[in-house]
């Protein structure tokens, strides 16, 4: 094929076929993706190699996300002012070499500033890979574009944990960075091979960078993540930090709203929240956030923390959703474009919520195979959930709009899970720690049961460790079954809150404007 037949019959990629360019810049998304979720599993192991706690850990999730979340709305401007090509390309090198540092990490600290370099590496990521592939198709076929980005976003958290636990189990957590080097090369070379950009993009006309308001949206997104991740260790407002804090919060995003809103070259414009359907879709992909990243990094804590799995077999547990979602993300290319979306986000929700509500009634006497099916459904059900809320999202935003449009809808996602997840660990501490009480309020010395079995267990204990020792480890051993019970129902109650946030989600769909029949595509999305 001629360039010039090329040109002809990919008009929109610049002669390009499209699913090449789908493939470039679904490599990088992939990765950034997945790491988001890869080190889930690794939690535990990362906290002893760091000498650090569970809960700190969970801060190289929570750290990664918030400054994910800063730079999704910049991107934008930094695509205009640098191009987009090069501004995706200079991404993925910082993404590359910051995965190497957290691999090479020495304490929780280094860890923890080299994943917000990473999350600023790769928060452009996504919404460039959005804008490209919803620009390489055709208005028609733009189903099948978002059904390929779904099948990267889905996928990729659900994969996460299964090869994060590989990489654990068979050489060290610190694998689970170092596999981003060489997917990183790779992508870099795809990039720069295949992926153009546009017209407008080239001869834009870029405004001064707004520093007030994305000085203020790093302060009220890091205030926030500093009140979410230590305010549950300061008993939140009796600390004077934390009030502080949540003052700091609450005066740096009025004034974010405020700049975002009233300047016309602001670092994001606001204005694009009176759509309807995108106005829907950012209240609905913040809830969505939340009810993944929980799932993501709950689940497979509970089979470590709660039943003992190792890093591999708890992700080797939670894998099948990555099958419920490539067996998803075809069928819902297929019927997004016959059937009201809206039908397919309630279905979606629903199955999740139901799900959900399955990993609530979880046991001390589960085995691997128990929960199979249900987190099989729960990979499918978020195929039907992401592709037709972001195609419901953007289907009115105009084509000059798109870059605006995706890197706040990404950035409410971000900011969604981050929240998700501190709030999930927090509710499992504080959680268990009543249940604890109240189990304990209803066990008495005198109770015959535990009479008999803390005989029982001293009668074994004392040949092998001798009476002397025997009754007060039975009793240990009985604490510790206290614990782990008290463990257990809290997570219980932090799936169950999760399937309620997934049936209102499911009627909130409702929200959106009913799609038109044969409508012309928005203006400039031609």
């Amino acid at each position: 094929m001629t360039t010039a037949e090329a040109q002809a019959r990919y008009p929109l990629t610049q002669g390009v076929n499209p699913w090449l360019v789908t493939c470039s810049v679904m490599l990088p998304t992939f990765m950034e993706v997945l790491d988001t979720a890869i080190a889930s599993v690794a939690l535990p192991y990362i906290a002893g190699s760091l000498s650090a706690t569970n809960s700190e850990a969970t801060w190289v999730l929570t750290s990664y996300l918030v400054a994910n979340a800063v730079i999704l709305p910049a991107s934008n401007w930094f695509a205009r002012r640098f191009g987009r090509k090069r501004f995706l390309l200079i991404c993925i090198v910082i993404f590359t070499i910051a995965s190497f540092f957290c691999g090479a990490a020495p304490s929780l600290a280094v860890i923890l500033l080299a994943r917000i370099l990473q999350g600023a590496g790769g928060g452009a990521l996504q919404p460039l890979a959005q804008s490209i592939l919803l620009e390489s198709f055709p208005p028609a076929e733009r189903s099948k574009s978002m059904a390929a980005y779904g099948l990267g976003i889905v996928v990729a958290p659900v994969l996460g944990p299964t090869l994060g636990g590989w990489l654990t189990d068979t050489w060290s957590w610190r694998y689970a960075f170092y596999i981003n080097i060489p997917v990183g090369i790779l992508a870099v070379l795809m990039v720069s091979r295949f992926v153009h950009d546009p017209p407008y993009i080239k001869h834009a006309r870029v405004a001064p960078f707004d520093n007030i308001g994305f000085g203020l949206l790093c302060v009220w997104t890091g205030c926030l993540q500093v009140v979410l991740d230590k305010g549950q260790e300061d008993d939140w407002f009796g600390a004077i930090w934390v009030r502080w804090a949540v003052a700091a919060l609450l005066l740096s995003l009025i004034g974010w709203i405020w700049r975002s809103w009233t300047n016309p070259r602001g670092l994001v414009d606001l204005h694009i929240l009176k759509n309807r359907n995108f106005r829907t879709g950012c209240y609905l992909i913040t809830l969505l956030g939340a009810c993944i990243y929980i799932t993501i990094t709950i689940l497979p804590l509970y089979y470590q923390e709660i039943l003992g799995y190792t890093a591999f077999t708890a992700g080797l547990v939670v894998g099948p959703r990555g099958i419920g979602s490539f067996i998803g993300s075809p069928v819902i290319g297929i019927l997004g474009s016959r059937i009201d979306n809206r039908k397919l986000l309630s279905a979606g929700f629903v199955g999740f919520g139901v799900c959900a509500l399955f990993f609530g009634r979880v046991n001390l006497a589960i085995g691997p195979y128990t929960l199979l099916l249900p987190i099989t459904l729960t990979g499918f059900a978020l195929a039907f959930v992401f592709v037709p809320l972001a195609t419901m999202t953007t289907s009115t935003i105009p084509r000059e709009e798109m870059g605006n449009a995706t890197g706040l809808f990404n950035m409410l996602r971000n900011i969604g899970g981050s929240i998700g997840i501190a709030m999930a660990t927090t509710a499992i501490i504080r959680r268990a720690a009543l249940h604890q009480t109240e189990i304990g309020a209803n066990i008495s010395a005198s109770s015959p049961v535990l009479q008999q079995s803390s005989r029982q267990i001293a009668t074994y204990l004392g040949h092998h460790l001798g009476p002397a020792s025997s009754t007060s480890g039975a009793f240990g051993l009985l604490y510790g079954k206290l614990l782990k019970q008290s463990a257990l129902l809290a997570y219980v109650d932090v799936f169950r809150w999760t399937a309620l946030l997934a049936f209102f989600c499911a009627a909130a769909v409702w929200l959106f404007g009913k799609p038109p029949r044969n409508a012309a595509p928005p203006p400039g999305a031609h």
